[in-house]
């Protein structure tokens, strides 16, 4: 028999059909009146969830569903999950961890040469007719020191890209020094913002990182350094850094998330030396394909009642 599965993120057919195929019978709800529907007529079916760390799935939600046994969060992000609430009411928790994390490295890296070498910029000004007004010299990346706030695998991968291809220094915040790694380990995320020429946050969201990239954290960091976010939105604290960049108390800003997407704050829309991209640092094919394969396998040990490929500790 098919497990009947929600999803309430975007799915492209493609996808929706290689999940089908493994036996799968979807209910598609993105939307609150998509739901709805579902849930009026397939409540009692429905014993799977597929969703993402950002549009996650709250206790509420769980009840609605009586049969609910796994929720698969779409990705490594699950902050969104009410991971307490699942634990409670015995539902098992997965997500992708490191099936997107090249991607969002080569995105970061694309990040901080366009941040700091204002190709957006220059871009602009030649559609506008410019040439002279827009040339001028601008810095390099090579040689400078990332400071990375998180060392997981997405982490891991933009700190082998800046040290082994751009000979960059790296310093960086986990809560652990890191046993096989021989970088600069700080327990203090001020600490690396101190040294940092950029300062990547590839951390993940929660109450512990909230706002951890305030006016303080920005207050340390050099006149010349930028911030790039790739983690989640809530890291930053969006009107201290929107100050922080007009102030020119720090040279610029490059974010891929945003704290409540997909509402993008009025102050950094009006900065252009703050460049943005619409939550795509994790997009590819490839990214996507692994992270759908890795739902799936969840969903299989599910169903044949073995331990989940890739639970959320404690779940």
């Amino acid at each position: 028999m098919p497990i009947h599965l929600l999803v309430v993120t975007r799915l492209s057919r493609h996808h929706q059909a290689r999940i089908e195929a493994a036996g799968v019978h979807l209910h598609m709800a993105e939307d609150d009146e998509a739901r709805r529907d579902v849930l009026s007529r397939h409540r009692d079916d429905i014993r799977a969830v597929m969703t993402i760390g950002t549009i996650g799935f709250s206790a509420e939600e769980m009840d609605a569903l009586p049969n609910l046994g796994l929720i698969c969060a779409q990705g490594v992000g699950f902050e969104g999950i009410d991971v307490q609430a699942a634990r409670e009411r015995g539902i098992v928790v997965t997500h992708g961890p490191g099936t997107n994390a090249e991607t969002v490295a080569d995105h970061t890296l694309g990040l901080m040469l366009a941040c700091l070498r204002r190709i957006p910029q220059g871009d602009a000004g030649l559609r506008n007719g410019q040439w002279q007004e827009i040339r001028r010299g601008a810095p390099v990346l090579h040689g400078r020191t990332l400071g990375l706030l998180g060392m997981g695998n997405v982490g891991r991968a933009i700190a082998r890209r800046a040290h082994y291809g751009f000979d960059m220094p790296i310093v960086y915040f986990a809560r652990q020094p890191k046993s096989d790694l021989d970088w600069q380990h700080e327990s203090d995320p001020e600490r690396v913002a101190e040294q940092a020429d950029v300062l990547v946050s590839a951390l993940p969201g929660g109450p512990e990182t909230h706002h951890l990239i305030n006016d303080d954290l920005l207050g340390v960091m050099k006149s010349d350094s930028i911030v790039v976010n790739v983690g989640r939105g809530s890291v930053v604290d969006s009107d201290a850094l929107a100050r922080a960049v007009t102030d020119k108390r720090i040279a610029g800003a490059a974010l891929d998330v945003f704290e409540h997407e997909p509402e993008v704050p009025q102050a950094l829309r009006d900065e252009p030396r703050i460049i943005m991209t619409p939550h795509t640092a994790g997009l590819s094919p490839s990214a996507l394909d692994a992270t759908v394969e890795l739902v799936i396998q969840n969903l299989e040990a599910f169903r044949d009642g073995r331990a989940p490929v890739t639970p959320v500790s404690g779940t």
